[in-house]
């Protein structure tokens, strides 16, 4: 009997949402939803030098919306902001307009961002299988999937994507017309290229399927809604279109071809032609990015086998036929990829149009199908004879599900990629220079410094983005040239570089002027002056920049030498 209550309690359906147990299961959600964010606002906050990785290229120059005096004539801080979408750039305008530090904001940000998503996700699964439980499954799996990657807990533009995509399914599953429409524009206004994939969903809602033949729909809404949709699409990305940005073009396949930045372990490595599999399915930048992590979403390929069973799975007989929506949202981000690839580079990264929609399908999916597994096991131990059993490999399931992350992930998880800062009196120095200061570097630290300092710098691996050639033509010819400034013999080629960009400060690292410096060094082994600095130290040739360290240097602190740039200039060649 007691199996028999815990198989209502767990797969009974409903159509109130204020019921008891939508509310039981909703608040559960939305628990789990707080609990993950509350571990990683404890890896955030537990110093005053931690930011998330992509935020040191989206954020750090949105300090100049408390203080526009920093980051004067910067081409990196004017690069990212000119790429910035106009929705993204508004909330944190808004928030700085009332005294709040955007890169504090952005720590805090993906907590609103992942509990808005949570709602909507348990929403819309609701409407595709009236079970509260299956709403809490998908709400589960996708807070664990979004927490084991860096896409939310990163709030740039694409930890927006995912409560405003969740946000046009709920409203589209409610028929709701504005809702649909206001969602469409908000995901152009955050991730534009998102927009292709919410406007193919309305063209494709306009044919049916009937014994496997395509007829168009004879709903007038969905015309209507479809018409309106592509309207406000091309309203949103018009400005998009119509603009010239003073950093384009977008660099051509031919060239992107000639250089090593995009060549496997690259940059921005994308070409692998000796390796199909990896260019076609796992490659970051053009492969489709399918990942069964947690381990619980492969549940999702079993949704396409379970209605061949009704008998042993009879809750397949409450699944809506709009489950449908599932498979076309998988059909316009595969088109997309496609699209994108041949058009490449054009549309930005191919991945960008699968990796994000197979982790917002996937958790709905494996949801819809592990609470149909769940219901049959019950179902089958209403006999006496497998209650025992059935029970036991429910709780098994149930288990893994829900812990997953303690069980298998427990030193990873969660695993949003923030950066800690090591060397904090580093920053505190450069903080307490002028605000129009430039820095010159090739060591990795000075990532960091544009965030952690609110200084600019000349050059850094993390912003070395090469997709549009207006800035990244300019920028590899500076690494070309501080390369060769900071290796040369002759004492000259540093003054005429310092006096070319109007360097205020050169950092160096502990070993710079060593062979094995360099070749540790993974980002500019990729640039061609890195050879021959790396010969002329090989043979024991001394740089002429290292000859100024003791009468130059300003600042030193554990393994870096800070030097002014003006007392390079002063001193004598000889």
């Amino acid at each position: 009997m007691w199996v028999h209550y815990l198989w209502q309690f767990l797969s009974a359906t409903t159509d109130k949402k204020s019921s008891p147990k939508v509310i039981f299961w909703f608040t559960l959600s939305l628990t789990f939803a707080a609990l993950y964010s509350i571990l990683a606002l404890q890896q955030v906050f537990r110093g005053e030098y931690v930011v998330q990785d992509d935020a040191r290229q989206h954020v750090f120059w949105m300090r100049r919306f408390l203080d526009p005096e920093l980051f004067p004539q910067d081409l990196i801080a004017d690069y990212f902001q000119s790429v910035s979408p106009l929705g993204y750039t508004t909330v944190y305008k808004l928030m700085a307009g009332v005294g709040i530090d955007p890169i504090w904001f952005s720590k805090l940000l993906p907590v609103i961002l992942g509990l808005i998503t949570t709602g909507y996700c348990f929403g819309v699964c609701l409407q595709l299988l009236p079970v509260p439980m299956a709403g809490f499954i998908a709400s589960l799996l996708l807070n664990q999937s979004l927490w084991m990657q860096d896409d939310l807990g990163s709030a740039t533009p694409r930890a927006f994507l995912y409560p405003l995509f969740f946000m046009f399914l709920y409203y589209l599953l409610k028929k709701s017309s504005v809702l649909v429409n206001l969602s469409l524009a908000l995901i152009g206004l955050f991730y534009p290229s998102f927009v292709f994939i919410a406007v193919g969903i309305l063209v494709l809602r306009l044919w049916d399927w009937e014994s496997w033949q395509p007829r168009l729909s004879s709903n007038r809404h969905d015309y209507l809604l479809c018409a309106t949709g592509i309207g406000v699409a091309l309203l949103v990305l018009l400005p998009y279109a119509l603009s010239s940005s003073e950093f384009g073009p977008v660099i051509t396949v031919a060239e992107a071809r000639t250089l090593p930045e995009f060549e496997a372990g690259g940059r921005a490595s994308f070409f692998h032609d000796d390796k199909f599999w990896r260019f076609w399915f796992s490659a970051r930048n053009s492969g489709i990015r399918l990942s069964l992590n947690p381990a619980s979403l492969g549940a999702s390929f079993l949704l396409f086998m379970i209605p061949l069973y009704p008998r042993q799975f009879p809750l397949v007989k409450q699944v809506n036929r709009e489950v449908r929506l599932l498979l076309q949202i998988l059909v316009c981000s595969l088109i997309m990829f496609f699209i994108a690839h041949a058009l490449l580079f054009k549309l930005h990264l191919p991945s960008r149009y699968t990796m994000h929609s197979l982790r917002i399908v996937l958790p709905l999916a494996a949801a819809l199908a592990l609470t149909l597994i769940l219901d049959g096991l019950l179902y089958a131990g209403l006999n006496k004879k497998r209650s025992l059993l059935a029970v036991v490999i429910v709780a098994i399931i149930s288990t893994v599900t829900v812990f997953y992350p303690s069980l298998f992930w427990q030193k990873y998880f969660p695993n949003p990629g923030y950066r800690i800062g090591t060397v904090s009196p580093l920053y505190e120095f450069f903080q307490q220079q002028p605000k129009d200061i430039l820095i010159a570097s090739l060591a990795e630290e000075v990532n960091n410094l544009p965030v952690f300092s609110q200084r600019s710098i000349l050059v850094g691996s993390e912003y070395a983005i090469p997709y549009h050639i207006g800035y990244y033509r300019p920028f590899r010819r500076r690494v070309f040239e501080l390369i060769q400034a900071q290796y040369s013999q002759d004492l000259a080629d540093v003054s005429n570089f310092i006096q070319k960009y109007d360097i205020d400060f050169w950092v160096l690292e502990q070993g710079t002027f060593t062979a094995k410096y360099i070749a540790d060094l993974r980002w500019f082994r990729e640039f061609p002056p890195t050879q021959d600095a790396l010969a002329n130290l090989t043979q024991g040739i001394t740089p002429a920049l290292s000859k100024v360290i003791d009468k130059c240097s300003v600042y030193e602190t554990g393994r870096f030498t800070v030097l002014q740039a003006d007392c390079i200039l002063k001193t004598p060649p000889n």
